[in-house]
């Protein structure tokens, strides 16, 4: 009966850590790159706290020297670039992407992008919201549209 409670105990122990996010509480698992004076930034970042994120936040006077070393495509450029574990996030992409690549961990995918800034996007939301587009980058830094969301017109 003792080795029935002992392996029951060890079961549940070992399924409970093997739930647990990779990352521990605490430790930022998304760091954002931006410029000091860029509110819409600062709404992108409560926008990924708000969803569950732990955010640590990087003021720059550009991001362009983080963006060549990530590697994100000149064409893909916005306000911001996060690094988010093994992949980089530029611009205003959604909370539950970046969640989905954290959880998936998909091998043939570097980042993920929301070129420009697109009224109606986490962080940009407001009168005249658009369809916006979120890019993916392969792993050989292909370009490829990964998903269309509609805009929202209030948020945070």
């Amino acid at each position: 009966m003792l080795l029935i409670a002992v392996g029951v105990t060890l079961a549940a122990t070992v399924a409970a850590w093997l739930s647990e996010p990779a990352i521990g509480p605490g430790v930022a698992n998304v760091v954002v790159y931006k410029r000091a004076n860029c509110s819409c930034c600062h709404k992108w970042v409560t926008h990924l706290q708000d969803s569950g994120l732990v955010v640590s936040v990087q003021n720059v006077s550009s991001t362009q020297s983080i963006r060549s070393k990530l590697g994100v495509p000149d064409e893909l450029r916005a306000c911001h670039t996060a690094q988010v574990g093994n992949y980089w996030v530029e611009g205003h992409v959604p909370a539950d992407l970046i969640h989905g690549l954290l959880t998936e961990q998909p091998r043939d995918v570097r980042g993920l992008a929301v070129a420009g800034m697109p009224i109606g996007s986490p962080g940009m939301e407001g009168a005249g919201a658009q369809t916006y587009e979120v890019m993916r980058v392969t792993a050989e830094g292909k370009i490829e549209l990964f998903v269309e969301r509609q805009g929202a017109t209030s948020g945070l």
